[in-house]
């Protein structure tokens, strides 16, 4: 198998998407791609995260141990997964954020031609999660990248939901954290990643 390296970097709030990509960093593990799983630096003001509960739990308990995304992690992949919970059918500020910084990059041309796949969460399953992955893909069609949806190419898109733009997680209303199937979803797009970023390098 070609070297493929695959970035996943996230924003997780409570926890939901920090869930999802692990999945997918698992999966793209599985078919022997070397795996980075990071997060993007945290924006919110601490008193926005007192407010939550569920937020500052995550923040003391998982967020603090894991490692921050940076520009090298970039430059390093050969292809990405971007995982983002919902705010108002977008992206959120705190992935957008870094993405935005990736200007240079882009400018140099080291972002194109690389295989690119997203996931996401909301409260509700009608709660913009579609419009966020199509949002993020705003960027990608910029850097030049090849977007790699799960579409319909496996029996676990449909049991966590069908959603052939990515796996998606609706916490409000299905549980604060994914279930196996929704898992098994995002284990599966990772898969589906680290192969077509190994066909395209053969």
């Amino acid at each position: 198998m070609p070297d493929v390296k695959v970035a996943v970097i996230y924003y997780s709030a409570t926890g939901s998407v920090h869930r999802l990509a692990e999945a997918v960093a698992e999966g793209a593990g599985d078919t022997g791609a070397e795996v980075r799983l990071r997060r993007v630096a945290e924006l919110a003001p601490d008193s926005a995260i007192e407010a939550n509960p569920a937020w500052r739990e995550h923040v003391e308990t998982v967020a603090r141990d894991m490692p921050e995304a940076a520009l090298d992690d970039l430059e390093w992949a050969n292809a990405y997964a971007f995982g983002t919970p919902t705010r108002f059918g977008n992206t959120t500020a705190q992935l957008k954020q870094f993405l935005d910084t990736a200007g240079p990059l882009w400018l140099a041309g080291k972002l194109a031609d690389k295989p690119v796949t997203s996931f996401t969460s909301a409260l509700n399953v009608h709660g913009g999660m579609e419009s966020t992955i199509l949002s993020l893909n705003n960027v990608f069609y910029h850097w030049g990248c090849i977007i790699v949806a799960p579409g319909y190419t496996d029996p676990t898109v449909y049991a966590s939901g069908g959603n052939p733009y990515g796996t998606s997680w609706a916490s409000g209303t299905q549980g604060a954290k994914p279930d196996e199937a929704a898992l098994a979803s995002a284990r599966y797009q990772g898969r589906r990643l680290a192969g077509i970023a190994a066909k395209l390098l053969a």
